[in-house]
């Protein structure tokens, strides 16, 4: 099976007395003031009506790297068996697409004009051994510039195996509570996973969970989700 990598293309008073709390409304993520866990019957959370469209967003994946079990000798039951790795699939307004990834060292996208990172990945754990999994970065004070990034895992080595691995991704916004996607519904098999999608639309900004695990790698979860992008093999 290839791995997948592309280039960026060329196109472009005083305080009232609190009210009991409301029910979400139909579709909407349960709300505490730490989390919102998104589900399979609440996959959506708006970032702008709960005050966390501005500032660095974090992007946060954690697993289980010893998923499956070690086998052999001392060094090889001290491995890793399990390498997931973090990455998404963006397109700016202004019509620039690509995808953040360690894969031919894609580690950073802007749109055009923008000098800085707009979103940007810390590296690649091939270890296994960081408790703080991999991480992305999304700059919200260029949220009127993004129109979509899609989240995904891709297991890079070891079996597929999503249920031993345990995923979860969860969004640390500057202001306002964590966001939060269990890899739940797992299908064993599939190596790329579309996790969540941040979308921005007229002039809000939502997260919703997908939880889509596709056959193939980063150009089968392309046509997934019309991305339209020419991918050619890539390696780390």
């Amino acid at each position: 099976m290839g791995i997948d990598y592309t280039k960026r293309p060329a196109t472009p008073a005083a305080p009232a007395a609190p009210a009991a709390p409301a029910a979400p409304p139909s579709g909407g993520a349960p709300v505490s003031l730490s989390k919102v866990t998104l589900t399979k019957s609440a996959p959506t959370v708006s970032l702008t009506k709960q005050g966390s469209s501005s500032g660095m967003l974090r992007v946060n994946l954690n697993w289980n790297a010893k998923a499956g079990g070690g086998g052999g000798g001392l060094f090889k039951r001290s491995a890793p068996t399990l390498d997931l790795d973090l990455g998404c699939l963006y397109e700016f307004t202004d019509g620039t697409k690509g995808v953040v990834q360690a894969l031919g060292n894609a580690f950073a996208a802007s749109p055009r004009g923008v000098s800085e990172p707009v979103i940007r990945l810390d590296g690649d754990d091939r270890s296994g051994t960081k408790s703080d999994g991999e991480n992305l970065f999304i700059n919200l004070g260029y949220a009127n510039q993004i129109k979509r990034v899609l989240v995904f895992a891709l297991i890079y080595q070891g079996a597929a195996n999503w249920a031993a691995a345990d995923g979860v991704v969860t969004l640390f916004p500057a202001n306002g509570p964590q966001v939060e996607v269990r890899l739940d519904e797992t299908r064993d098999g599939a190596r790329i996973c579309g996790i969540a999608l941040l979308e921005s639309r007229n002039g809000e900004l939502s997260v919703r969970r997908e939880v889509n695990y596709i056959d193939g790698s980063q150009s089968a979860l392309d046509r997934a989700y019309g991305w339209g992008m020419n991918w050619a093999p890539g390696r780390k």
